[in-house]
Parts: C-alpha cells; structure tokens; sequence
C-alpha cells in the first residue's frame, strides 16, 4: 500500500536533517517543535522506519534517514524548478494565440477584441482566422486554433462551449421596400418575398430557415452567398430581401434599412475549444478578453 505522505512532512524532515535540531528547524521553517515533532512521527509511522535518533543533546540521520534525506531532496528541488517554470510561463502573458471566427463576429466583436488586445498585452500575438462557421469548426476540432468564436453549433458534444452574448434577426431591405416603413416586421410578412440569404456555410443560416418553416412563411431563395457584404450588394441592386443578424450590422451607405423581426429569433454567439484539452495561461488570458469586450459592447437592441 501506498504510504499517505505529504509534501508538508518531508519539507519538515529536510529541515531536521539539515539543522540536527527540532527547535532549529521549527525556527527555519515557520513551525513550533511540537508541530515539528508530530510531523516527523507521521512520516516515520507511514514509513515504517526511523528516520532519526534522538537523544537529549542531539538528533541524527538514521543509515534510513540518510538515504530518503538524499532522494528527497533532489526530487523537492526538481518540484520547485518546474512550479517555477509553471509559474513564469504564466505570468509572462507572451506568444502566440490563434482565434478562428465567422466573419460577422470577425467583422464586429473581433476588432475590438484585437485592440484591447495590443493594448493590455503587447507580448501576446492575436492570430484572427477569418472563416465561415463549417471551417471555424473543423479548424478547432483539429487544432489549428486555440479557441473559436461561433453561432450556436447545434450539437457539438465535443466541444466546451460559453456563451458571450445574444444576437438577434433582422430584415433587410431597399429603402423604398414596402415593409421598410414599418417599425419592426412580423416574421409571416415575408410570406412571397424573394430572399438573398446567407449560404449553409454560415451559422445562421439553419436558425433563419427554421424560423421561417415554424412561422410557415412560403419564400423564393433567388441567392445563397457567403458574406453579408455580398448580401448587401445585391440587395442595393434590387435583388429580393434578407434576414441577417444584427452584428452584420450597421448597413453600408443608406440605400438600404433594417427592421426587427418579431417575434424575437436570437443567435447565442459562444465561445468554443476542444473538450479535454486545455488552454494555454496565454490563450486563457485571450479567451477571458473576448468574454470582457463583449460584455462592454452595447448589444444589438432586441426587437
């Protein structure tokens, strides 16, 4: 069986063999000679050995005492040289940290975040790998990034995930678009519209597209594109309508206006890393200032 031995005890014991003296080694290493005493009946009955010979004017190093005093002190000092390697490593905040993003959230949470970033930790390298949502995931999973900011995966089991902040849904339209004169837009008003959405690539695109099967909204896709950019282009030439999410968000020039859709439909839009794998203190610290520059953004208003 194992002997119950801590690293308290053979700290203690260290000390007697170096000072031949409890009184001594209790002064040395903060402990009353009671305590010091107690400590090293512990460690010798866990042992079943004595390890020091006592008597009223000195104690020794048994042959035992002698031999355990020389492998523990080594083992105790190659302890304190990797805890401090640990520790420095921690404390040095540098390197290289790899975020992946779909390119709303690259677009809207991640400057700021990058930023923030050059600002507190100049040491730190923040490596953004703009990507649509299929390639943000396959990119954590193999670990070409440290973490990734995403819309809600579905199902993701195999991955940890944290939630920033909540997005929500939006139309938009030509300005001169019947349903732009209205203050929000019901869901079922897009019933017949011509749709300019964003392809499957992206996040968002199956939460748009069950939000309109579960309001039975009867709609036209005339085109699946990959960046909201692009949405807005063909939007301004008059091609159909969108539904986007509100940090694609604010629309380019004033050609075109956005409207919230109602009932409310929201996006989670989370943090995500490996499950079982954990991150580095570096990436750590970049994980926790995602979190904290989101939290300072003002949200999209809720419809």
């Amino acid at each position: 069986m194992t002997p119950n031995i801590s690293l308290r005890q053979l700290r203690v014991f260290l000390a007697v063999s170096e000072h031949a003296s409890f009184s001594r080694a209790g002064e040395a290493i903060g402990l009353t000679q009671p305590a010091v005493s107690r400590a090293i009946r512990e460690l010798e009955s866990e042992l079943g050995l004595t390890l020091l010979d006592r008597t009223t004017r000195e104690v020794s190093l048994t042959a035992e005492g002698r031999a355990l005093a020389g492998e523990v002190g080594r083992l105790i000092d190659e302890l304190e040289t990797a805890l401090r390697q640990a520790r420095t490593r921690s404390e040095a905040r540098s390197g290289r940290v790899r975020v992946a993003c779909a390119p709303t959230i690259s677009a809207s949470l991640m400057p700021a975040t990058i930023a923030a970033a050059a600002q507190r930790y100049p040491q730190i390298e923040l490596v953004l790998h703009d990507l649509v949502q299929r390639l943000v995931l396959e990119s954590v999973r193999s670990g070409e990034v440290d973490f990734a900011v995403i819309v809600d995966p579905i199902s993701a089991n195999d991955l940890v995930v944290q939630i920033v902040m909540t997005d929500h849904f939006y139309l938009v339209c030509p300005r001169d678009h019947r349903l732009a004169k209205a203050a929000r837009v019901k869901w079922t008003q897009l019933e017949g519209e011509s749709l300019v959405l964003l392809d499957y690539n992206s996040g968002s695109r199956p939460l748009i597209d069950r939000a309109l099967a579960q309001h039975g909204v009867q709609y036209r896709v005339v085109q699946e594109v990959g960046h909201s950019t692009t949405v807005f282009r063909l939007l301004e030439a008059g091609i159909g309508v969108s539904v986007q999410p509100g940090l694609s968000l604010p629309l380019p020039g004033d050609a075109l206006v956005a409207r919230p859709l109602i009932p409310d439909v929201t996006r989670p839009i989370m943090l995500a890393r490996r499950r079982n794998r954990s991150l580095s203190p570096t990436a750590q610290v970049m994980w926790d200032l995602v979190l904290d520059t989101a939290r300072a953004m003002a949200p999209p208003t809720s419809p």
